[in-house]
């Protein structure tokens, strides 16, 4: 992920995102303003509250005269209106990773990136985050990374699944779960890859 977004270079190997390569600082910049990303634990300053994180985080992206437009977007998509004057630190998991995400689409970006959305969630806040992710997925393209097969199952059309950092399937969620569970499949896989390597 943080290849993908350009926070850390690789040691091998290549990637690209829309075309962009965002090892190359000049592609990089260009990738950014159509990328959104939400790491697991988003960097949000506990003083401030939502509405000045998007206004500054807007600010720095530049945005200008539409910078109104967009935070009542974010706001309305991303449903924090009722806690937007009140300092992040003192909101809910749930509500900061609202506002991780509110930051993340401000500039609606192309593509976004979530890395464990749901992890430390109640099953209400992940209900309402796995809703936000489909609706956002009607019109954008999101990379999704998490460990719980339950979230693959909840919001994904398309599966990767990566074991000891190589590629272990990739294929639509019905290919997945063919002949037995995720979990099944997924292991089966893994056994299959490791023979492979030997």
């Amino acid at each position: 992920m943080k290849i993908l977004t350009g926070y850390l270079a690789p040691t091998s190997g290549s990637a690209r995102v829309l075309g962009f390569d965002p090892t190359h600082p000049d592609q990089r910049i260009e990738m950014a303003q159509r990328l959104g990303y939400l790491p697991e634990n988003g960097p949000l300053y506990a003083d401030m509250t939502p509405r000045e994180t998007l206004e500054f985080v807007g600010r720095v992206r530049g945005l200008g005269n539409g910078l109104k437009s967009a935070i009542e977007r974010v706001t309305r998509q991303c449903a924090i209106a009722e806690v937007f004057d009140k300092p992040v630190g003192k909101l809910s998991k749930g509500f900061r990773q609202r506002v991780g995400m509110a930051q993340a689409l401000l500039h609606d970006p192309e593509v976004l990136i979530l890395d464990e959305p749901t992890s430390g969630l109640d099953p209400l806040q992940i209900r309402d985050v796995r809703e936000l992710i489909r609706e956002l997925g009607r019109t954008k393209t999101i990379l999704l990374s998490t460990h719980i097969l339950q979230e693959v199952e909840a919001v994904a059309s398309e599966v990767i699944v990566v074991g000891e950092g190589r590629l272990v399937f990739s294929g639509t969620l019905d290919e997945l779960r063919a002949g037995s569970t995720v979990e099944q499949r997924f292991y089966a896989l893994m056994d299959k890859r490791r023979k492979e390597a030997a």
